[in-house]
C-alpha cells in the first residue's frame, strides 16, 4: 500500500472522477485536514511550553518579595492561592520597572550627551571631564519622560513649580 499525501490523493480523485461534485468537494476538503493537525500540533507545543514555564516558576524567586506582591494584590481585591501565578505577576512587575529604568537611563544619556557637546567647548580638558563622562545621573525629568512613554503622568502640577 502506498502512502499518499493530501495533495496526491486530491490529484488521484481528480484524475478518476466518479461524480463531478464529489471530486470538487474532495479536492477542497483535502488540504483542510493538514491545517487542522498543524494547528493541533502548535497548540500542543504551546501547552508543553506553558507547563515547562510554570514548573520553572516553582523554583524562581522574584526580586519583588512575595509579601509586597501579596499586599498590592490584596489591595486591589485579587485573591489567589497559587504561588506560581503570584510569582508570574511579580515577574511582570519586575520587567515593567526594569523597562522604565532602562528608558529613563537612555533619556539621561541623551540629555548628558546633548548638554555635554555645548559645555565641552567652554571647558578645558582635565581629569574631571573623564569622570563626568562615565557617570550618569538620573533626574525626575528623565523618569517622567520614560513614564510618559507608558502613559503615566509623573510630572508635578504647574503650581508646585
Amino acid at each position: 500500500m502506498s502512502q499518499q499525501t493530501p495533495s496526491t490523493s486530491a490529484a488521484t480523485n481528480a484524475s478518476t472522477p466518479q461524480d463531478g461534485q464529489q471530486t470538487q468537494a474532495t479536492a477542497v476538503a483535502a488540504p483542510a485536514q493538514p491545517q487542522q493537525t498543524r494547528q493541533e500540533a502548535e497548540e500542543a507545543r504551546k501547552d508543553r511550553t506553558l507547563a515547562e514555564f510554570l514548573l520553572m516558576l516553582d523554583e524562581y524567586e522574584p526580586l519583588i518579595p512575595s509579601e509586597v506582591t501579596d499586599y498590592y494584590l490584596q489591595r486591589v481585591g485579587f485573591e489567589c492561592e497559587d504561588i506560581r501565578l503570584k510569582r508570574l505577576l511579580s515577574l511582570a512587575a519586575q520587567k515593567f520597572v526594569s523597562d522604565i529604568a532602562a528608558d529613563a537611563y537612555q533619556h539621561a544619556r541623551i540629555r548628558t550627551n546633548a548638554a555635554g557637546g555645548r559645555a565641552r567647548a567652554n571647558q578645558p580638558l582635565g581629569p574631571g571631564l573623564i569622570k563626568d563622562k562615565t557617570r550618569t545621573t538620573l533626574t525626575m525629568d528623565d523618569l517622567s519622560a520614560a513614564l510618559g512613554e507608558y502613559g503615566i503622568n509623573a510630572r508635578k502640577p504647574e503650581f508646585y513649580l
